[in-house]
């Protein structure tokens, strides 16, 4: 077997292990809520919650196969899974507890206009590294453009102020701009790649 054969097939074993931990890691957070509930009055969860619930993680891990497989790039993939997580976060507290404004009120439906520009620019992309980056930089451009109309309307819960919304959005933008840079450095690796590897 030639190195070049070995090599595809170590990154093959490491691919189907993150693919299992990733899968895994759902499954797991699908039925933590379900074993909850067997315990505490807490939570109660509807039919409804579990497939809206396992509907986004599906679809975050769908996501993060598809770029996952864009490249073998450890660093790049990490990229790929901090965008990702990053995502399926913003949706999740925007659907459950509201991002800006209460659950349910309008205003956090700007969250996502986020999503559809990180969609429609990885889309345009084609999930290449270079172009991902500028992705990301858009998606945290955007999440702070959200946290500015917020606070310039007035958006948001009367009793937490404008610190819970800079605060909450905040955490996005640091997120969208950590895997910005992630796969900024993929693209470079990609560009002059390290002959001793």
């Amino acid at each position: 077997m030639s190195m070049k054969e070995k090599r595809e097939n170590s990154s093959g074993k490491r691919g189907l292990g993150w693919r299992l931990a990733v899968w895994g890691t759902a499954v797991f957070l699908l039925l933590l809520p379900l074993v909850a509930m067997q315990f505490t009055e807490e939570v109660q969860w509807t039919l409804l919650d579990f497939v809206v619930f396992g509907a986004m993680l599906a679809g975050a891990c769908g996501a993060y196969e598809l770029a996952a497989r864009a490249s073998g790039n450890g660093v790049y993939r990490t990229a790929a899974g901090v965008a990702v997580m990053a995502a399926f976060i913003l949706v999740w507290l925007s659907l459950g507890v509201g991002i800006i404004g209460r659950d349910g009120d309008p205003a956090n439906l700007m969250v996502f206009g986020v999503l559809a520009v990180g969609i429609v620019g990885a889309v345009i992309a084609r999930l290449q590294a270079h172009g991902m980056a500028v992705v990301m930089f858009a998606m945290a451009l955007s999440q702070a453009l959200v946290a500015a109309i917020a606070l310039i309307a007035g958006l948001g819960r009367p009793w937490s102020g404008p610190a819970e919304i800079m605060l909450l959005n905040g955490f996005f933008i640091v997120l969208f701009t950590g895997s910005a840079l992630l796969f900024r450095k993929a693209a470079q690796e990609q560009t002059h790649p390290n002959p001793t590897r």
